[in-house]
């Protein structure tokens, strides 16, 4: 079976899934402008009903005097190591569409969803050019809301790191015992032939 990282799949699948971690020790460097829109890019090919692509990413650059506003939303667990991302990033999803040939917009029903999707090809791209993304909850979402100017027919969905894997030496002491890739449960306890398994 596929192994990387010193993981191993229960059946066959691309090396690059298993390649995918999320860090926290990140390298303190800036981030090209080409490689972030290709991060960005591969975001806007993910599927999404209708083709209504929900998903908005808010960004700020590690050199750009916005990212202390992003790293000033993120609860102090998190600014303890977020602060060395090349960027900072929060995903927020449209929860209306415009259905063609209609002229008001509908609620959707799956925003979160295909915001969640585009949030995983961007990740899968950031790994395959050698950088990491890390997504975070423990963030004001609230705050988010307003200092980020999100519509009210938005919601904020999760913030996220980008950067370069660093020394986990660069981290609080706390942190450096969990810097390595995790595990995952079994396809038993999520995948159900038929519906869920009664009791």
């Amino acid at each position: 079976m596929t192994e990387a990282n010193s993981r191993k799949a229960d059946y066959p699948l691309e090396a690059f899934f298993l390649e995918r971690w999320s860090p926290r020790a990140f390298i303190v460097e800036p981030m090209p402008d080409e490689d972030l829109r290709t991060i960005f890019e591969a975001a806007r090919w993910a599927p999404s009903s209708f083709n209504s692509q929900p998903w908005r990413f808010l960004y700020a650059k590690r050199d750009a005097p916005d990212f202390a506003k992003f790293l000033g939303l993120l609860i102090e667990f998190n600014q303890s190591w977020a602060k060395n991302a090349s960027v900072l990033a929060v995903l927020v999803s449209k929860k209306t569409f415009l259905p063609s040939g209609k002229t008001e917009p509908v609620a959707s029903h799956s925003h979160s969803l295909d915001a969640g999707a585009a949030w995983g090809y961007l990740a899968l791209q950031a790994s395959r050019l050698g950088y990491a993304a890390h997504g975070m909850t423990g963030f004001d979402i609230e705050r988010a809301a307003v200092d980020l100017n999100v519509p009210d027919d938005c919601r904020v969905e999760m913030a996220f790191a980008l950067g370069r894997p660093g020394d986990k030496s660069t981290l609080p002491e706390s942190l450096r015992a969990r810097e390595l890739p995790s595990s995952r449960n079994p396809q038993s306890t999520f995948v159900f032939e038929g519906g869920f398994p009664t009791r």
